[in-house]
């Protein structure tokens, strides 16, 4: 990145029920989720090709995974990239539940 691009953000968009990263003003990426309770399943994160490679995906899930915490809630990682970024960042650790049937079956009915 060059310095005079601006430093990405990450907002939290609750209708839509995603986190969104956006530089330079525009949505670079987002991480989609369900809330099942005190559970925030996360399931599907993407970041646009323009943006791959700049590291952008563990700025998006990390701030959506502290947000979580300060949330009271917990998290479950039907994801592939957030299960891979919680092997590597064990301070999540004791908010996350394990994935389970009935979270994908749950997750199934949500998507219509």
């Amino acid at each position: 990145m060059d310095q005079s691009s601006p430093a990405p953000t990450v907002e939290r968009v609750d209708a839509r029920h995603r986190y969104e990263i956006l530089v330079g003003g525009e949505r670079a990426g987002l991480t989609a989720y369900r809330d099942r309770g005190e559970q925030r399943v996360f399931f599907h994160t993407e970041i646009d090709d323009a943006h791959a490679g700049q590291g952008l995906a563990g700025q998006l899930v990390e701030y959506a995974l502290t947000d979580v915490r300060a949330l009271g809630k917990r998290i479950v990682p039907v994801c592939p990239y957030v299960a891979k970024f919680l092997k590597k960042h064990e301070e999540f650790a004791d908010i996350t539940d394990e994935v389970t049937p009935e979270i994908l079956g749950w997750l199934d009915t949500q998507h219509g």
